[in-house]
């Protein structure tokens, strides 16, 4: 219990280099997390509203598209089929 092993250097070499050397470079993600955060928050407000109560426009059905225009020119009535 005396001695301290490889693995305890290396975990307080890996605390005094975030503590001393990386101190900028913490302090700088902390930041853009916070301003990530604050921009997430204003769009969120800036949205819309999702209540029932918003007023729609149509009936609440989709038209169907426009047929071709293959299928819109009528098909002659005096066709005969041959046998």
């Amino acid at each position: 219990m005396g001695s301290l092993s490889i693995w305890h250097w290396l975990i307080v070499l890996v605390v005094v280099l975030v503590l001393f050397g990386g101190g900028g470079k913490i302090s700088t993600i902390m930041g853009d997390m916070a301003k990530g955060i604050k921009s997430f928050k204003k769009h969120m407000a800036d949205d819309e509203p999702m209540d029932d109560n918003a007023p729609r426009t149509g009936a609440g059905h989709i038209a169907p598209p426009p047929a071709p225009a293959a299928e819109r020119t009528a098909a002659p009535a005096d066709k005969t089929v041959q046998h």
